[in-house]
Protein backbone atom coordinates (compact mmCIF):
# COMPACT_ATOMS: atom_id res chain seq x y z
CA UNK A 1 0.00 0.00 0.00
CA UNK A 2 1.51 3.26 -1.00
CA UNK A 3 0.68 6.66 1.61
CA UNK A 4 1.56 8.82 -1.15
CA UNK A 5 -1.43 8.11 -3.22
CA UNK A 6 -3.52 8.57 0.07
CA UNK A 7 -5.76 12.15 0.59
CA UNK A 8 -7.46 11.34 3.07
CA UNK A 9 -7.82 9.03 6.14
CA UNK A 10 -10.19 8.77 8.25
CA UNK A 11 -10.58 7.18 11.71
CA UNK A 12 -12.97 4.76 13.38
CA UNK A 13 -12.46 5.19 17.40
CA UNK A 14 -10.14 8.49 16.74
CA UNK A 15 -10.20 9.73 20.37
CA UNK A 16 -8.03 6.23 21.47
CA UNK A 17 -4.40 7.30 22.49
CA UNK A 18 -2.48 5.56 19.99
CA UNK A 19 -5.45 6.52 17.40
CA UNK A 20 -5.03 10.35 17.76
CA UNK A 21 -1.22 9.81 17.50
CA UNK A 22 -1.80 8.93 13.82
CA UNK A 23 -4.46 11.37 13.62
CA UNK A 24 -2.45 13.81 14.44
CA UNK A 25 0.77 12.59 12.30
CA UNK A 26 -1.50 12.44 8.57
CA UNK A 27 -2.91 15.50 9.47
CA UNK A 28 0.93 17.60 10.08
CA UNK A 29 1.96 15.88 6.54
CA UNK A 30 -0.87 17.40 5.13
CA UNK A 31 -4.02 14.87 4.59
CA UNK A 32 -7.47 15.70 5.41
CA UNK A 33 -7.96 13.57 8.04
CA UNK A 34 -11.84 13.24 10.13
CA UNK A 35 -13.06 10.28 12.18
CA UNK A 36 -15.82 9.14 14.88
CA UNK A 37 -15.48 8.09 18.33
CA UNK A 38 -18.28 7.30 20.72
CA UNK A 39 -17.76 9.81 23.41
CA UNK A 40 -16.34 13.86 23.75
CA UNK A 41 -13.08 13.80 25.67
CA UNK A 42 -10.11 16.24 26.57
CA UNK A 43 -8.33 14.55 23.41
CA UNK A 44 -11.01 14.61 20.72
CA UNK A 45 -11.29 18.32 22.15
CA UNK A 46 -7.78 19.03 21.44
CA UNK A 47 -7.75 17.47 17.96
CA UNK A 48 -11.09 19.25 16.54
CA UNK A 49 -9.02 22.37 18.39
CA UNK A 50 -6.45 21.24 15.14
CA UNK A 51 -8.99 21.08 12.53
CA UNK A 52 -9.76 17.62 12.63
CA UNK A 53 -13.68 16.87 12.33
CA UNK A 54 -15.08 14.60 14.66
CA UNK A 55 -18.72 13.15 14.79
CA UNK A 56 -19.77 11.15 17.97
CA UNK A 57 -22.89 9.18 16.59
CA UNK A 58 -22.36 5.91 14.69
CA UNK A 59 -24.05 7.49 11.12
CA UNK A 60 -22.48 7.18 7.97
CA UNK A 61 -24.50 9.79 6.61
CA UNK A 62 -22.01 12.03 8.83
CA UNK A 63 -18.62 10.57 7.27
CA UNK A 64 -17.62 14.12 4.93
CA UNK A 65 -18.56 13.11 1.41
CA UNK A 66 -14.52 13.58 -0.04
CA UNK A 67 -13.95 10.63 2.61
CA UNK A 68 -16.47 8.47 0.29
CA UNK A 69 -14.02 7.95 -2.47
CA UNK A 70 -12.29 4.50 -2.00
CA UNK A 71 -9.45 5.20 -4.08
CA UNK A 72 -8.13 7.82 -2.55
CA UNK A 73 -9.17 6.74 1.19
CA UNK A 74 -8.02 5.09 4.14
CA UNK A 75 -9.82 3.74 6.82
CA UNK A 76 -8.36 3.21 10.36
CA UNK A 77 -9.87 1.11 12.37
CA UNK A 78 -8.89 0.03 16.31
CA UNK A 79 -9.45 -3.15 17.82
CA UNK A 80 -12.19 -1.78 20.47
CA UNK A 81 -14.92 -0.98 17.74
CA UNK A 82 -17.90 -3.49 18.08
CA UNK A 83 -18.03 -5.88 14.39
CA UNK A 84 -21.51 -4.37 14.54
CA UNK A 85 -20.36 -0.84 14.07
CA UNK A 86 -22.36 0.56 10.90
CA UNK A 87 -19.49 2.61 9.40
CA UNK A 88 -17.27 0.23 9.52
CA UNK A 89 -19.37 -2.19 7.63
CA UNK A 90 -20.23 0.43 4.94
CA UNK A 91 -16.58 0.89 4.24
CA UNK A 92 -16.26 -2.67 3.94
CA UNK A 93 -19.04 -3.71 1.94
CA UNK A 94 -17.99 -0.91 -0.46
CA UNK A 95 -14.07 -2.23 -0.91
CA UNK A 96 -12.36 0.33 1.21
CA UNK A 97 -8.93 0.26 2.40
CA UNK A 98 -9.33 -1.15 6.20
CA UNK A 99 -6.40 -1.28 8.34
CA UNK A 100 -6.10 -1.52 12.03
CA UNK A 101 -4.19 0.65 13.51
CA UNK A 102 -1.07 -1.33 14.35
CA UNK A 103 -1.27 -2.28 10.26
CA UNK A 104 -0.45 1.51 9.73
CA UNK A 105 1.82 2.02 11.81
CA UNK A 106 3.70 -1.17 10.30
CA UNK A 107 3.40 0.32 7.34
CA UNK A 108 4.87 3.97 8.16
CA UNK A 109 7.55 2.70 10.16
CA UNK A 110 8.94 0.17 7.61
CA UNK A 111 11.00 2.06 5.16
CA UNK A 112 12.49 3.69 8.84
CA UNK A 113 14.89 2.81 11.05
CA UNK A 114 12.32 2.17 13.97
CA UNK A 115 12.30 1.67 17.68
CA UNK A 116 10.04 -0.04 19.36
CA UNK A 117 8.95 -0.65 23.19
CA UNK A 118 7.01 -3.77 23.76
CA UNK A 119 5.78 -5.12 27.41
CA UNK A 120 2.40 -4.98 29.49
CA UNK A 121 3.47 -2.15 31.82
CA UNK A 122 6.08 0.74 31.10
CA UNK A 123 5.39 1.06 27.38
CA UNK A 124 4.17 4.71 27.40
CA UNK A 125 6.91 6.20 29.84
CA UNK A 126 9.64 4.17 28.10
CA UNK A 127 8.77 5.15 24.78
CA UNK A 128 8.53 8.82 25.71
CA UNK A 129 11.76 9.56 27.18
CA UNK A 130 13.30 7.45 24.62
CA UNK A 131 11.59 10.41 21.89
CA UNK A 132 12.73 12.65 23.75
CA UNK A 133 16.05 11.69 24.44
CA UNK A 134 16.03 11.51 20.38
CA UNK A 135 14.30 14.78 19.16
CA UNK A 136 16.61 16.54 21.86
CA UNK A 137 19.91 15.10 20.70
CA UNK A 138 18.70 15.92 16.88
CA UNK A 139 18.02 13.60 15.14
CA UNK A 140 15.50 12.93 12.41
CA UNK A 141 12.69 11.08 14.92
CA UNK A 142 8.65 11.12 14.83
CA UNK A 143 7.53 9.38 18.24
CA UNK A 144 4.04 7.45 18.21
CA UNK A 145 3.11 7.64 21.62
CA UNK A 146 0.31 6.33 24.12
CA UNK A 147 0.47 8.94 26.15
CA UNK A 148 0.77 13.03 26.41
CA UNK A 149 3.71 14.01 26.72
CA UNK A 150 3.93 17.13 28.80
CA UNK A 151 6.81 18.84 27.35
CA UNK A 152 4.84 19.06 23.84
CA UNK A 153 1.10 18.26 25.56
CA UNK A 154 0.92 15.38 22.43
CA UNK A 155 1.33 12.23 21.50
CA UNK A 156 3.07 12.88 18.66
CA UNK A 157 7.11 14.05 19.11
CA UNK A 158 8.63 15.52 16.12
CA UNK A 159 8.62 14.95 12.13
CA UNK A 160 11.10 13.25 11.03
CA UNK A 161 11.25 10.50 8.18
CA UNK A 162 14.02 8.51 8.81
CA UNK A 163 13.86 7.49 12.63
CA UNK A 164 10.43 6.33 14.62
CA UNK A 165 9.55 5.05 17.74
CA UNK A 166 6.65 3.47 18.20
CA UNK A 167 4.87 1.40 21.24
CA UNK A 168 4.48 -2.50 20.39
CA UNK A 169 1.33 -2.89 21.87
CA UNK A 170 0.48 -6.44 22.79
CA UNK A 171 -2.94 -6.38 22.35
CA UNK A 172 -4.65 -7.78 19.75
CA UNK A 173 -0.69 -8.99 19.24
CA UNK A 174 -0.79 -5.65 17.62
CA UNK A 175 2.52 -5.78 17.93
CA UNK A 176 3.96 -8.21 15.22
CA UNK A 177 3.18 -5.89 12.27
CA UNK A 178 6.31 -4.00 13.02
CA UNK A 179 10.05 -3.91 11.90
CA UNK A 180 12.02 -3.39 14.94
CA UNK A 181 15.65 -2.22 14.30
CA UNK A 182 16.31 -2.11 18.35
CA UNK A 183 13.74 -2.74 20.68
CA UNK A 184 13.05 -3.51 24.45
CA UNK A 185 10.51 -5.48 26.32
CA UNK A 186 9.38 -3.96 30.04
CA UNK A 187 7.59 -6.80 30.95
CA UNK A 188 5.83 -9.62 30.08
CA UNK A 189 3.42 -10.07 33.04
CA UNK A 190 -0.32 -11.66 32.37
CA UNK A 191 -2.62 -9.51 31.10
CA UNK A 192 -5.62 -9.63 28.40
CA UNK A 193 -6.26 -12.97 29.28
CA UNK A 194 -9.73 -12.08 27.12
CA UNK A 195 -7.23 -12.13 24.42
CA UNK A 196 -4.70 -15.01 24.99
CA UNK A 197 -6.20 -16.70 27.17
CA UNK A 198 -3.36 -17.97 29.23
CA UNK A 199 0.15 -16.24 30.13
CA UNK A 200 1.77 -18.88 28.58
CA UNK A 201 0.40 -17.29 25.05
CA UNK A 202 1.12 -14.38 25.92
CA UNK A 203 4.87 -15.25 26.70
CA UNK A 204 4.60 -16.84 22.94
CA UNK A 205 3.89 -13.90 21.27
CA UNK A 206 6.56 -11.80 23.19
CA UNK A 207 8.90 -14.49 22.01
CA UNK A 208 8.09 -14.47 18.53
CA UNK A 209 7.76 -10.01 18.72
CA UNK A 210 11.29 -10.69 19.84
CA UNK A 211 12.58 -12.68 16.96
CA UNK A 212 11.76 -9.57 14.90
CA UNK A 213 15.05 -8.13 16.23
CA UNK A 214 17.73 -10.02 14.71
CA UNK A 215 20.73 -8.89 16.34
CA UNK A 216 20.34 -9.15 19.94
CA UNK A 217 22.82 -6.83 20.64
CA UNK A 218 19.75 -4.49 19.83
CA UNK A 219 17.43 -5.59 22.11
CA UNK A 220 16.73 -4.72 25.25
CA UNK A 221 15.08 -6.32 28.68
CA UNK A 222 14.13 -5.69 31.62
CA UNK A 223 16.16 -8.30 34.04
CA UNK A 224 14.85 -11.74 35.18
CA UNK A 225 12.51 -11.64 31.44
CA UNK A 226 13.03 -15.31 29.67
CA UNK A 227 14.05 -13.60 26.51
CA UNK A 228 18.24 -13.88 24.74
CA UNK A 229 18.81 -9.84 25.46
CA UNK A 230 20.80 -7.51 26.57
CA UNK A 231 19.88 -6.90 30.74
CA UNK A 232 18.69 -3.40 32.12
CA UNK A 233 18.26 -3.11 35.74
CA UNK A 234 18.35 -1.18 39.10
CA UNK A 235 21.62 -2.74 41.81
CA UNK A 236 21.19 -6.20 40.37
CA UNK A 237 24.49 -6.57 38.24
CA UNK A 238 22.62 -5.99 34.63
CA UNK A 239 24.44 -5.34 31.33
CA UNK A 240 23.55 -1.56 31.61
CA UNK A 241 23.18 -1.17 35.53
CA UNK A 242 21.97 1.46 37.87
CA UNK A 243 23.54 2.02 40.74
CA UNK A 244 24.73 4.42 43.84
CA UNK A 245 21.39 6.08 43.75
CA UNK A 246 20.28 8.39 45.90
CA UNK A 247 17.43 10.87 46.27
CA UNK A 248 18.04 14.77 45.93
CA UNK A 249 15.51 17.19 46.49
CA UNK A 250 12.92 14.92 44.58
CA UNK A 251 15.24 13.60 42.03
CA UNK A 252 16.76 10.73 41.12
CA UNK A 253 20.81 10.94 40.92
CA UNK A 254 22.46 7.64 39.76
CA UNK A 255 25.43 6.33 38.11
CA UNK A 256 24.68 3.80 35.01
CA UNK A 257 27.57 1.05 34.23
CA UNK A 258 27.09 -0.01 30.53
CA UNK A 259 28.89 -2.86 28.82
CA UNK A 260 31.73 -0.16 27.97
CA UNK A 261 31.33 2.88 30.31
CA UNK A 262 30.45 4.21 33.38
CA UNK A 263 28.04 7.34 33.80
CA UNK A 264 28.55 9.10 36.94
CA UNK A 265 25.56 11.65 38.51
CA UNK A 266 22.40 11.08 36.04
CA UNK A 267 19.91 12.78 37.29
CA UNK A 268 16.26 12.47 36.37
CA UNK A 269 12.50 13.37 38.14
CA UNK A 270 10.11 11.08 37.32
CA UNK A 271 9.45 8.96 41.09
CA UNK A 272 9.78 5.19 41.52
CA UNK A 273 11.88 2.43 40.87
CA UNK A 274 10.16 1.49 37.76
CA UNK A 275 10.59 4.90 36.39
CA UNK A 276 14.11 4.08 36.61
CA UNK A 277 14.37 1.25 34.86
CA UNK A 278 12.37 2.77 32.07
CA UNK A 279 14.67 5.78 31.91
CA UNK A 280 17.62 2.93 31.70
CA UNK A 281 15.93 1.31 28.74
CA UNK A 282 15.79 4.43 26.74
CA UNK A 283 19.63 5.38 27.94
CA UNK A 284 20.44 1.60 26.36
CA UNK A 285 18.69 2.21 23.07
CA UNK A 286 19.86 5.38 22.44
CA UNK A 287 23.12 4.77 23.42
CA UNK A 288 23.53 1.47 21.11
CA UNK A 289 21.78 3.68 18.45
CA UNK A 290 24.83 6.34 18.74
CA UNK A 291 23.15 9.36 20.57
CA UNK A 292 26.16 10.83 22.92
CA UNK A 293 25.93 10.82 27.07
CA UNK A 294 25.73 14.39 27.67
CA UNK A 295 22.64 14.41 25.26
CA UNK A 296 20.95 11.66 27.19
CA UNK A 297 21.86 13.44 30.56
CA UNK A 298 20.54 16.65 28.94
CA UNK A 299 17.21 15.59 27.98
CA UNK A 300 16.56 13.18 31.42
CA UNK A 301 17.01 16.90 32.85
CA UNK A 302 13.88 18.41 31.15
CA UNK A 303 11.76 15.64 30.86
CA UNK A 304 8.54 16.04 32.51
CA UNK A 305 6.51 13.13 31.97
CA UNK A 306 3.42 11.93 30.48
CA UNK A 307 0.08 12.94 31.08
CA UNK A 308 -2.05 10.56 33.88
CA UNK A 309 1.64 8.70 34.64
CA UNK A 310 2.15 9.61 38.34
CA UNK A 311 1.24 12.76 37.06
CA UNK A 312 1.25 15.49 40.04
CA UNK A 313 -1.43 17.45 40.34
CA UNK A 314 -1.04 19.42 43.67
CA UNK A 315 2.01 19.40 45.02
CA UNK A 316 1.73 21.25 48.25
CA UNK A 317 4.26 20.67 51.51
CA UNK A 318 1.36 20.14 53.22
CA UNK A 319 -1.38 18.25 50.29
CA UNK A 320 -0.10 16.30 47.30
CA UNK A 321 -2.60 14.97 44.87
CA UNK A 322 -1.39 12.35 42.25
CA UNK A 323 -3.31 11.16 39.04
CA UNK A 324 -2.17 7.81 37.30
CA UNK A 325 -3.22 5.37 34.71
CA UNK A 326 -2.78 1.87 36.91
CA UNK A 327 -4.84 -0.77 35.93
CA UNK A 328 -2.76 -3.68 36.50
CA UNK A 329 -2.00 -5.15 40.07
CA UNK A 330 1.79 -4.37 38.95
CA UNK A 331 1.07 -0.94 37.99
CA UNK A 332 -0.63 -0.74 41.24
CA UNK A 333 1.88 -1.74 42.95
CA UNK A 334 4.68 0.68 41.46
CA UNK A 335 2.56 3.75 42.23
CA UNK A 336 2.32 2.78 46.30
CA UNK A 337 6.26 1.97 45.86
CA UNK A 338 6.70 5.74 44.90
CA UNK A 339 4.16 7.39 46.95
CA UNK A 340 5.88 5.38 50.16
CA UNK A 341 9.20 6.41 48.81
CA UNK A 342 8.50 10.01 48.11
CA UNK A 343 5.90 11.01 51.37
CA UNK A 344 7.11 8.26 54.38
CA UNK A 345 4.71 8.50 57.29
CA UNK A 346 1.73 10.56 55.25
CA UNK A 347 -1.49 8.91 55.55
CA UNK A 348 -2.63 8.27 51.62
CA UNK A 349 -5.71 7.76 50.15
CA UNK A 350 -6.00 5.52 46.90
CA UNK A 351 -9.41 6.14 44.68
CA UNK A 352 -9.35 3.20 42.05
CA UNK A 353 -11.74 2.61 38.97
CA UNK A 354 -10.96 -1.02 37.25
CA UNK A 355 -10.96 -1.05 33.91
CA UNK A 356 -12.58 -4.43 32.27
CA UNK A 357 -14.67 -7.04 33.93
CA UNK A 358 -12.64 -9.64 32.33
CA UNK A 359 -9.31 -7.74 34.02
CA UNK A 360 -10.54 -7.54 37.37
CA UNK A 361 -12.06 -11.31 37.19
CA UNK A 362 -8.89 -12.29 36.12
CA UNK A 363 -6.90 -10.76 38.37
CA UNK A 364 -9.31 -10.05 41.83
CA UNK A 365 -6.58 -11.47 44.59
CA UNK A 366 -4.10 -9.07 43.23
CA UNK A 367 -6.00 -5.93 42.96
CA UNK A 368 -7.36 -6.50 46.52
CA UNK A 369 -3.47 -7.32 47.81
CA UNK A 370 -2.20 -4.33 45.86
CA UNK A 371 -5.09 -1.80 46.81
CA UNK A 372 -5.06 -2.52 50.49
CA UNK A 373 -1.43 -1.39 51.11
CA UNK A 374 -2.80 2.64 50.98
CA UNK A 375 -4.10 3.14 54.07
CA UNK A 376 -7.78 4.31 52.92
CA UNK A 377 -9.39 3.30 49.32
CA UNK A 378 -12.11 4.68 47.52
CA UNK A 379 -13.35 2.12 44.84
CA UNK A 380 -15.25 3.11 41.59
CA UNK A 381 -17.38 0.71 39.71
CA UNK A 382 -16.01 -1.29 36.85
CA UNK A 383 -15.68 0.97 33.95
CA UNK A 384 -16.54 -1.75 30.89
CA UNK A 385 -15.08 -0.15 27.82
CA UNK A 386 -15.39 -2.73 25.29
CA UNK A 387 -16.84 -5.49 27.08
CA UNK A 388 -20.50 -6.66 28.47
CA UNK A 389 -20.69 -7.09 31.91
CA UNK A 390 -19.96 -10.35 33.77
CA UNK A 391 -22.03 -12.12 36.35
CA UNK A 392 -21.00 -12.18 39.81
CA UNK A 393 -17.73 -9.27 38.80
CA UNK A 394 -18.59 -6.66 40.50
CA UNK A 395 -16.45 -3.67 42.44
CA UNK A 396 -18.69 -4.46 45.46
CA UNK A 397 -17.17 -8.42 45.29
CA UNK A 398 -13.29 -6.73 44.90
CA UNK A 399 -14.29 -4.84 47.86
CA UNK A 400 -15.24 -7.88 49.59
CA UNK A 401 -11.86 -9.36 49.03
CA UNK A 402 -9.34 -6.50 50.25
CA UNK A 403 -7.93 -6.26 53.67
CA UNK A 404 -8.79 -3.19 54.64
CA UNK A 405 -10.05 -1.25 57.70
CA UNK A 406 -10.99 1.96 55.54
CA UNK A 407 -12.59 0.79 52.34
CA UNK A 408 -15.14 2.05 50.91
CA UNK A 409 -17.12 1.42 47.34
CA UNK A 410 -18.62 5.25 45.94
CA UNK A 411 -20.94 6.16 43.39
CA UNK A 412 -19.17 8.89 40.83
CA UNK A 413 -21.46 11.81 42.12
CA UNK A 414 -20.29 11.18 45.60
CA UNK A 415 -16.93 11.11 44.81
CA UNK A 416 -15.97 14.66 44.92
CA UNK A 417 -17.36 15.42 48.33
CA UNK A 418 -16.43 12.11 49.67
CA UNK A 419 -12.29 12.80 48.84
CA UNK A 420 -12.72 16.15 49.94
CA UNK A 421 -14.13 14.80 53.36
CA UNK A 422 -10.78 12.52 53.88
CA UNK A 423 -7.99 13.73 56.11
CA UNK A 424 -4.99 12.19 53.52
CA UNK A 425 -2.24 13.94 53.35
CA UNK A 426 -1.59 12.18 49.63
CA UNK A 427 -4.38 11.44 46.93
CA UNK A 428 -4.03 9.10 44.13
CA UNK A 429 -6.48 8.62 41.70
CA UNK A 430 -5.46 5.55 39.96
CA UNK A 431 -7.25 3.88 36.44
CA UNK A 432 -7.87 3.38 32.85
CA UNK A 433 -11.29 4.41 32.70
CA UNK A 434 -13.05 7.59 32.68
CA UNK A 435 -11.95 8.46 36.02
CA UNK A 436 -9.32 10.49 34.03
CA UNK A 437 -11.91 13.22 32.49
CA UNK A 438 -12.63 13.61 36.06
CA UNK A 439 -9.35 14.50 36.98
CA UNK A 440 -9.56 18.58 36.81
CA UNK A 441 -12.68 18.99 38.30
CA UNK A 442 -11.50 17.09 41.11
CA UNK A 443 -7.85 18.74 41.32
CA UNK A 444 -10.54 22.34 41.44
CA UNK A 445 -12.33 20.84 44.13
CA UNK A 446 -9.52 19.65 46.60
CA UNK A 447 -7.92 22.89 45.73
CA UNK A 448 -10.42 25.08 47.06
CA UNK A 449 -10.42 22.72 50.11
CA UNK A 450 -6.56 24.02 50.94
CA UNK A 451 -7.70 27.49 50.27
Amino acid sequence: MNLNQIQNVYFIGIGGIGMSALARYFKFIGKNVAGYDKTHTHLTGELEESGIAIHFEDDVKLIGQEYLNKENTLVVITPAVPKQHAEWNYFLDNGFVVKKRAEVLGIITKDTFCFAVAGTHGKTTTSSILGHVLYESGADVTAFLGGIVENYNSNLIGSGKTVTVVEADEFDRSFLHLHPNIACVTSMDADHLDIYGDATAIEASFVEFANKVEDKKHLFINNGLPLEAITVGVEDGSDFEARNIRIENGWYVFDVKTPTEEIKDLQFGLPGRHNLTNALLALAMARTFGTPTEDIAKAFLTFKGVRRRFSFQIRKPEFVYIDDYAHHPTEINAVHQAVRELYPGKKVLAVFQPHLFSRTKDFADDFAKSLSQFDEVMLLDIYPARELPLEGITSQWLLDKMKNDHKKLVQKEELVSLMKASDAQVVVTIGAGDLGEMVPDIKRALEDEEN
